[in-house]
């Protein structure tokens, strides 16, 4: 493997420890060159931008008509009654009807059920607060400012999506100790929040760290350099020219595959991508991963007219940083991403090699993190049936249009019964799952509130 050289976006090998929290500070611009040192000249520009339909008030990620892609507002009604048909009898779809869950999946989740189909596909469940152990809180509080500072949620320093923030990231060292706090977690919590409670949020956390991308945020980050030679693997097949061309130059996939991989590509891609690829992923599991990125590489490097700009390794890391936005967009990018004939198979047989190479090369791996599985299918097939709450509590209590017409008449004639009766019909009630902290955040005032610390979304965190 190449050495890792400072100034390429990740630190060296030596220093990897510091991908683990960071003290550095940001400068947070506008998008058009305007610099914030304040949190009232944030705030006044805040008021001044309109909020997209995402909740974004600026930056790389705020919504685009011409990345999006459209959908009449009748079709999109009619997936909303498709998938509230299925998440009320979500066992039974995930056991006899998983290809056509998977095919909905791809067309893409409605917005007004994303939040709750994500934590059925990840098999989430509901969070116990505890107190903070103090060896991480600190780092963990230097972070929040840090993820999606354009969007309204968590703009305000010490405001509920940074207090819902630190309240995942801080269990989650709690929940795994042995593990802690890595730096690249808080944009996958960030997204997750954006969609669900903080419960939610914090058990979607878990079971992304510890089913779909295990050992990805463990100390010395093995996991997710033996992803980077899968990855560089299957690039051969995908694309052996560009493949040629990584390796001529000595690229190790880690130094242009960290932030794609371990944030999943939430900080890279425009937010309507963003959200398509989640809803793959969490349906099929890593390979969706893998294909956005052999995709990227394929279209960047992937012909000889291409790599006539790019005659070096530093003119190809700028390359890759500076991503085309017409290989990001949603219609292109999700089309490119369903025909990649990359299978949890090809992917499995890479990581044994990529395995094998590094016992010859580097001995025992240290990281003894479980195998990961391959979407909801086959996490919900190894969860034993007294996790699966799911169903037996669900969040949306509403009767689907696709309901059978003998259901409705049996109804009908159970309400009737019961007027007759004299007795008024009655809906079960859903018991909210968000449970109020045990204790007062211990969010400082200094931390969040007081300090003069200038932010940014272009500058780069220490993971990258």
């Amino acid at each position: 493997m190449a050495k890792i050289e400072p100034g390429n976006g990740l630190k060296s090998a030596e220093s990897r420890k510091s991908l683990r929290g960071t003290t550095e500070s940001l400068a947070l611009t506008d998008g058009e060159g305007n610099l914030f040192g304040s949190d009232s000249e944030l705030n006044a520009y805040t008021s001044e931008r309109q909020t997209d339909k995402y909740g974004f008030i600026g930056g790389a990620q705020q919504y685009s008509e011409q990345s999006a892609e459209n959908i009449p507002p009748e079709v999109l009604r009619q997936r909303e009654a498709k998938w509230l048909d299925m998440l009320n009898n979500w066992d039974k779809w995930m056991a006899k009807r998983h290809k056509k869950m998977k095919l909905r999946c791809q067309k893409g989740i409605p917005p007004s059920l994303r939040g709750r189909a994500w934590l059925y596909l990840s098999g989430g469940k509901e969070l116990d607060s505890q107190a903070g152990d103090p060896k991480w809180v600190d780092v963990i509080e230097r972070d929040l400012h840090r993820q999606f500072p354009f969007h309204e949620m968590f703009v305000a320093r010490g405001g509920h999506g940074q207090q819902d923030l630190y309240r995942v990231l801080k269990a989650y060292t709690l929940h795994r100790p042995e593990e802690g706090y890595c730096q690249a977690q808080a944009p996958i919590a960030a997204v997750l929040l954006m969609h669900m409670p903080a419960e939610d949020a914090f058990w979607g956390l878990v079971q992304i760290c510890e089913k779909y991308l295990p050992g990805y945020y463990s100390a010395g980050l093995e996991a997710i350099q033996l992803d980077g030679e899968i990855l560089f693997a299957l690039l051969k097949q995908v694309s052996p020219l560009a493949h040629r061309h990584l390796k001529k130059h000595k690229l190790d996939p880690i130094l242009y595959m960290t932030e794609w991989f371990m944030c999943a590509f939430s900080r890279t891609l425009p937010w309507v991508s963003v959200l398509r690829v989640w809803d793959m992923f969490l349906c099929e599991g890593v390979k969706i991963i893998f294909r956005v990125g052999l995709v990227l590489l394929k279209c960047m490097l992937g012909s000889q007219d291409k790599l006539k700009t790019c005659q070096g390794q530093y003119e190809t890391m700028e390359l890759l940083k500076t991503i085309d936005t017409r290989y990001m967009q949603e219609g292109f990018l999700v089309r490119e991403i369903l025909e990649l004939p990359v299978s949890e198979r090809d992917i499995e047989k890479e990581h044994l090699a990529s395995v094998r190479r590094w016992k010859e090369t580097r001995g025992e791996l240290h990281c003894k993190s479980l195998p990961r599985m391959h979407g909801a299918k086959a996490i919900m097939a190894a969860e034993p049936p007294s996790c699966q709450d799911l169903r037996q509590n669900p969040t949306i209590i509403v009767e689907s249009p696709l309901a059978t017409k003998s259901n409705g008449e049996d109804k009908e004639r159970k309400r009737t019964k019961e007027e007759k009766n004299g007795k008024k019909n009655s809906f079960p009630t859903p018991v909210a799952a968000y449970l109020e902290p045990s204790e007062p955040s211990p969010l400082k005032d200094t931390a969040l509130l007081g300090s003069n610390q200038s932010l940014s979304s272009t500058e780069h965190d220490t993971y990258l």
